[in-house]
């Protein structure tokens, strides 16, 4: 025996004298919204966590840790500010993979004296970047951008199909409203207006 809930979401399927053929429409369109939104927001999500995995899988590829020297000191934190992540910015001098010897500015930990050796990363072309997510963080963030995408397409739909169900609830209650004025007279102690 079906309960309750489930007959008041099938109404629209079953043959009934009230039923009218927005009705139907509408049981049509609330039905593809969620293949929709099922299919779609499945696509959408592997898709962009796919290209998001291939994106850190090129980075990781394209950069380079090298040795670099520290060109300045780079001081200590003052004592007020200890709870920021003591690193600033700092010119270094490194080999590009050309064989050029580069410098620039990069984020170095504090309290480092000149010519210190420390680790930078460096792309293809020699220019200093930031070091690529590794392959566990890289996951994750795959994840995340796949699961916000397939929440994008699904929030998209879903308002699409509001919009749509908003314009047909329009329609019936103007052809309610044109019904009653049709009726609404005939019936016996009610005055119009």
């Amino acid at each position: 025996m079906r309960s309750s809930g489930t007959r008041k979401r099938l109404w629209r399927w079953r043959s009934n004298p009230l039923r009218r053929s927005d009705d139907i429409v509408e049981a049509w369109i609330v039905l593809a919204i969620w293949a929709v939104i099922a299919v779609g927001g499945t696509i959408a999500g592997l898709v962009t966590a796919h290209a998001a995995a291939e994106e850190f899988a090129q980075q990781r590829a394209a950069r380079h840790s090298v040795q670099a020297v520290l060109l300045s000191v780079v001081p200590q934190d003052v004592p007020a500010v200890r709870e920021t992540a003591h690193r600033t910015l700092a010119k270094v001098r490194w080999t590009a993979p050309d064989g050029t010897t580069r410098s620039g500015y990069t984020r170095v930990s504090t309290g480092l004296q000149a010519g210190s050796r420390l680790a930078v990363w460096q792309d293809d072309g020699g220019a200093l970047t930031t070091e690529p997510t590794g392959p566990a963080a890289s996951a994750a963030e795959a994840v995340l951008f796949g699961a916000a995408a397939a929440l994008a397409f699904s929030g998209a739909t879903f308002g699409a199909g509001a919009a749509v169900r908003w314009r047909l609830d329009q329609r019936r209650f103007a052809q309610w409203g044109r019904e009653w004025d049709l009726v609404g007279p005939q019936w016996g102690g009610r005055k119009a207006g």
